[in-house]
């Protein structure tokens, strides 16, 4: 396993890179700084394998730290991250192993690992191959631990601080929003100390069922750090970072499909949780429709129909992936299921909505059932 250490001036950045890297197995970060003169005074007694250096630092640039790095360890491999490519040549001048222009994505710290890898491959025999607990946050909330045995909580609220938590991690969560969240009817020393013993309880559960995460105290509250520890929410976000960085995986958009099972938190009365939910589940629609529209491009008709069949049972009442199913259906030839789908379709929205069908979808079928 390769130690870490970053150094990134600007905090909000710091903590999505601790994010980032904290993901992969092949790393351990033993330190992260904001400050370019305290990193090289940590830097002897950390004695990292690989150093991640923001190049436009106060006091001391990227560059000028990475050359003292390099006096002092020249085994010590340094990658330079930044928003500006001509700090490119200047940076190999300095003996970068590489250098990744931000944001820094998932994607980018895999060709750094495996960079690494190649040339040492001895370091990644360390790496431990632990069983991890299951966390699912689509479709409810359930939490195995390694030994597949179901998390219990103490408290509802600690279950919910929790699920709370995992939606925004390596974000600094305050303890007056944190208080407020949760026990917004309450005097402030009263929620104060409600927060305090609900995250020892958490704290505690977290070590016992061998939930491999760290909730980190902040100046003003709390952060929950990953680590090692991936679940389904987390793999949504990384996607939509690295997406909109331009760098989509056709394989990972079908398995973020594969553990999407449903609304966010699904059964729980969280009230915080409503856009969220939303957004996951637009975020869910996209992927499918532009699988879909993959599949027909590539002539698979069958697992155009598959992935919308799967998607509809999720989201019924959903016009649009109805009307593609549909048209998928007529595509390969399946009249008799476009009549069938239809009348179950016109059914389940009658029930809910207590009306009848979009009159365009209406007039689209109408052919196939004469």
């Amino acid at each position: 396993m390769f130690k870490v250490m970053i150094v990134e001036d600007e905090q909000p950045i710091l903590d999505l890179m601790k994010h980032v890297i904290g993901q992969n197995p092949h790393y351990t970060i033993v330190g992260a700084f904001t400050s370019p003169v305290e990193a090289l005074s940590c830097f002897p007694d950390l004695c990292p394998h690989v150093v991640f250096l923001d190049v436009e630092m106060p006091r001391m640039n990227g560059l000028e730290l990475g050359r003292k790095i390099y006096e002092l360890s020249e085994q010590t491999k340094i990658v330079f991250t930044t928003a500006y490519r001509q700090y490119a040549l200047d940076a190999f001048e300095v003996y970068a192993f590489d250098y990744i222009l931000k944001p820094v994505t998932p994607a980018a710290i895999d060709r750094v690992t495996n960079r690494l890898i190649k040339q040492h491959p001895v370091a990644t025999e360390s790496v431990p191959r632990l069983r991890q607990a299951d966390i699912g946050c689509f479709g409810g909330f359930e939490i195995r631990n390694p030994d597949g045995l179901p998390v219990r909580w103490p408290t509802k609220k600690t279950e919910e601080l929790f699920a709370y938590f995992l939606c925004y991690p390596g974000r600094d969560m305050s303890k007056w929003h944190l208080t407020d969240l949760l026990w917004s009817d309450m005097d402030e020393e009263r929620a104060t100390h409600n927060l305090h013993n609900t995250m020892y309880r958490l704290k505690k559960l977290m070590k016992e069922q061998g939930i491999r995460m760290d909730i980190q105290k902040t100046s003003e509250g709390y952060m929950l750090l990953p680590l090692h520890q991936m679940y389904d929410v987390l793999a949504f976000q990384q996607y939509d970072v690295a997406n909109r960085a331009g760098e989509q995986d056709a394989s990972q958009a079908e398995e973020l499909c594969s553990i999407y099972r449903g609304t966010l938190l699904e059964g729980k009365d969280y009230l915080w949780k409503a856009s969220l939910e939303e957004g996951y589940s637009k975020q869910y629609t996209q992927l499918v429709g532009t699988l879909v529209e993959h599949d027909v491009a590539q002539r698979d008709l069958q697992r155009a129909e598959e992935r919308l069949e799967a998607y509809l049972k999720l989201y019924p009442l959903d016009e649009a992936m109805n009307m593609k199913l549909l048209d998928i259906y007529a595509r390969s030839g399946q009249h008799q299921k476009i009549a069938l789908h239809y009348v179950r379709f016109t059914e389940g929205y009658r029930l809910e909505l207590g009306i009848e069908p979009p009159l365009k979808m209406q007039k689209w079928v109408a052919p196939y059932l004469a």
